[in-house]
């Protein structure tokens, strides 16, 4: 077996290492967990913006931030069931 601690391993040598010990619970270490400390940043136009924060006021929404998170989410759950719902047709067809 190798031992990742002796040398610099190659990729090929990785997957190795790893796929031999896959099975074995006791070679893992427990599960980190990682909060993201920052999200990803996104330029969008003054107007656009302008307008986003006119709409969050109006669903009382104090964080634009937020409103926003909250509209690419629906906006995105409902492109992927239009993508699901086009693949099915398609595989019907």
């Amino acid at each position: 077996m190798i031992d990742p601690s002796e040398s610099k391993l190659t990729e090929a040598e990785i997957d190795e290492f790893i796929i031999a010990e896959a099975g074995d619970d006791s070679a893992w270490d427990e599960p980190v967990h990682v909060i993201r400390e920052q999200g990803a940043s996104l330029t969008l136009p003054a107007d656009l913006v302008t307008r986003a924060a006119f709409l969050a006021r109006l669903h009382r929404e104090e964080d634009l931030g937020a409103w926003l998170t909250k509209i690419i989410q629906e906006r995105i759950e409902l492109e992927e069931g239009a993508y699901l719902q086009a693949k099915r047709e398609l595989a019907v067809a």
